[in-house]
């Protein structure tokens, strides 16, 4: 109680010192949330790039609306609701993001995946370490980890909510907030986002499997999951087709965004993965995390050159000790975001 009492007051005195212009106080008050304020900003929008945009115009507005915060409510509080309607304002002005799966039907075996599709209509991945979102739940509230929240089935199942459902769901289940401070976030009334709730709850768990990732991979361990992703990486990096048979669900599903095609089925990828692993096997793979999730980043060698030049984060998606869905992010400018380098030396 004593440290709660402490840590109020402490806030209380860094809102009013940045209330009369102190930005070092404003910029500690942030600090506290930002991580936190950048997940969130993703889940609703479903993309790194727009998440972080979106957290700058967020910090910009409070900045701003300092001196008409009455401090009713809590600094995080506040900070959630500006950076909640900063993001569905940028919903409301650009398509929502999907995954291949969810664009269009899946693509024969043999099939030539076409040209990448240049609108930006893709879910991208997200390097929950690089911006260090915190394990566990956001509040004693919360109904999902937060790790659990930035997995790529449940930001894609998000971004099939209409946006105000997207949001009533993130801000009770996700960050644990009560149905009243939601309806003073969204300018509604409790009935109306108990309502919101009832439905995006239904529409969500229709879209997600039986259990997270998150449960998956405590119950395999790390171990399990390192070997796991070492005899991926060996099975491409020797061509060994059989080998990658071997490791996917008889259902597996496979996508590369910002290509639109996708394939399903052991078979059916081990026969794309038969017809592409001669282009794939030339390459560099260092082990990341993506989406909470184990991932793969891999560099491509440039004859001409020599170098080795970033091409795809594969995030790899578990059902048990087999590989349910790969989802190859084939995307340079991606490895920023995980601190990864655009090149490597020979």
């Amino acid at each position: 109680m004593a440290t709660v009492l402490s840590d109020n007051l402490q806030e209380r005195e860094l809102l009013e010192a940045a209330r009369e212009g102190d930005e070092h106080a404003f910029r500690r008050i942030v600090e506290q949330h930002r991580a936190s304020l950048h997940a969130h900003c993703y889940r609703l929008l479903g993309s790194l790039h727009d998440a972080e945009d979106a957290l700058q115009e967020t910090l910009l507005r409070a900045w701003r609306g300092l001196p008409g915060f009455e401090k009713r409510s809590s600094a995080r509080s506040w900070l959630y609701r500006i950076a909640t309607n900063v993001c569905l304002d940028a919903i409301a002005r650009r398509p929502k993001r999907v995954l291949p799966v969810d664009y269009g039907p899946e693509t024969a075996p043999t099939n030539d995946p076409g040209e990448p599709l240049t609108e930006s209509v893709w879910i991208e991945p997200y390097p929950d370490e690089r911006v260090g979102l915190e394990g566990g739940y956001a509040a004693p509230e919360a109904r999902y980890e937060q790790y659990e929240a930035v997995e790529l089935a449940f930001v894609a199942a998000l971004q099939h909510l209409p946006p105000r459902q997207r949001a009533v769901l993130i801000l009770r289940e996700v960050l644990g907030f009560s149905a009243r401070e939601v309806s003073e976030s969204l300018e509604t009334t409790v009935a109306s986002v108990n309502s919101a709730l009832q439905r995006a709850r239904k529409a969500v768990d229709e879209r997600l499997p039986e259990q997270s990732q998150q449960l998956t991979l405590r119950s395999l361990g790390d171990e399990r999951i390192s070997e796991l992703v070492e005899s991926y990486i060996d099975a491409w990096r020797r061509g060994d087709v059989e080998a990658l048979r071997a490791l996917l669900a008889e259902d597996a599903r496979f996508s590369m965004p910002p290509w639109a095609a996708w394939w399903q089925g052991r078979e059916t990828i081990a026969g794309f993965a038969a017809t592409a692993v001669e282009v794939c096997a030339p390459s560099r793979a260092m082990p990341v995390r993506a989406n909470a999730q184990p991932a793969i980043a891999y560099y491509s060698l440039d004859e001409d050159s020599g170098r080795w030049r970033a091409t795809a984060i594969d995030v790899i998606t578990l059902e048990g000790s087999q590989i349910k869905e790969i989802t190859a992010f084939v995307s340079a400018e991606a490895f920023a975001h995980f601190g990864l380098p655009p090149e490597l030396t020979p």
